[in-house]
């Protein structure tokens, strides 16, 4: 029986598993495995995958940034913190990101190009209909939120205050994407506050 500790990782838009973040985290937590899935283009398959990870893996907690906090807002039953949540990808794919793009961090099927077109985009249209579906008084003990100061690219806290409550969502002083800084002074002293709140013995995950 494996007793490494685990947290998992979801990576933003045009990213993948080995990207800085990953990296700062496995530097700052050296006992822990930190498991970050690449992932597939279209929503749903990213939905599932990170699903079926969970349930494999059974991380004591779960980061996601930007598009993957948009994703990790919905892995329902797992302490979760979702940085700087990108809940409009297909508004936001549709007003500047449409066309052909190269991934910023290496994936392990190297594949290093991925195109988005309108098909794309209706499908995360799709899938943002019921995103917030599972939000119950349960999943609102469960959930953080951290937002930067100066984040120019998306702002959800408002929707995420009126969702999981004021409390919830946390501010720190930078930009969209997280940096070393941010990462040590504030990301790491909320997972450890989240591990510390719902050990893995009282946890009853991955029923939904």
């Amino acid at each position: 029986m494996e007793n490494v500790k685990k947290m998992m990782y979801v990576h933003g838009f045009a990213s993948s598993g080995s990207s800085g973040t990953v990296m700062s985290l496995r530097r700052h937590f050296p006992d822990w495995r930190v498991v970050a899935p690449d992932l597939p283009v279209d929503p749903f398959e990213a939905l599932e995958l990170l699903r079926a990870t969970v349930e494999k893996e059974r991380p004591l907690i779960i980061i996601g940034t930007s598009m993957g906090g948009m994703y990790t807002q919905q892995l329902w039953g797992v302490p979760r913190i979702v940085v700087n949540p990108s809940f409009e990808m297909s508004r936001t794919l549709l007003f500047g990101h449409m066309g052909k793009h190269k991934y910023t961090a290496k994936r392990k099927d190297g594949v290093m190009e991925f195109r988005i077109d309108k098909s794309v985009v209706e499908r995360f249209k799709q899938m943002e209909k019921n995103q917030f579906d599972g939000v119950c008084e349960a999943e609102k003990q469960l959930v953080y939120g951290l937002f930067g100061t100066k984040d120019k690219i998306v702002n959800f806290r408002p929707l995420m205050t009126q969702l999981y409550g004021e409390e919830r969502c946390l501010m720190f002083d930078g930009e969209h994407r997280l940096n070393d800084t941010v990462v040590k002074k504030n990301l790491i002293p909320l997972i450890k506050e989240l591990c510390e709140a719902f050990p893995q013995e009282e946890q009853n995950f991955y029923v939904k």
